[in-house]
């Protein structure tokens, strides 16, 4: 390996040992570097399982951001998705489970969610 190769992998093990992975917005970052560097994608790859161990993230997920980076892709972010947003954890449906249930402390979860019209699930974390 060439010392560039070797400076990134050392500095990659100082980042995974000090914040664990929770998102791959760091691996993402590595494999724009790997594909400046003129790394094929399955060197890229190795250097990620090296690096990263059990948290890198797959190959065919390494391959895919390697050639979108390729391709001239510059930001490390995801995409914009289409889809329903996420409401049932805004604290206006919040505040509206918890009126519902100091008006009548009786009503079941499967009630609220009728109402509410959000999740059992949903509605039974809002009320833990």
């Amino acid at each position: 390996m060439c010392d560039t190769t070797l400076a990134f992998i050392k500095r990659c093990n100082i980042l995974s040992a000090i914040i664990e992975m929770a998102d791959f917005h760091e691996q993402r970052a590595c494999i724009k570097f790997c594909s400046k560097l003129g790394k094929t994608a399955t060197e890229c790859y190795e250097m990620l399982k090296t690096v990263f161990g059990e948290q890198a993230m797959g190959r065919s997920q390494t391959f895919q951001w390697f050639s979108r980076f390729k391709a001239g892709r510059t930001s490390i972010d995801d995409d914009e998705r289409s889809g329903r947003p996420v409401s049932s954890s805004m604290p206006e449906m919040i505040e509206r489970v918890r009126q519902i249930i100091r008006k009548d402390r009786r009503r079941t979860i499967d009630e609220v969610t009728m109402l509410v019209g959000i999740s059992h699930g949903t509605c039974h974390i809002i009320l833990t």
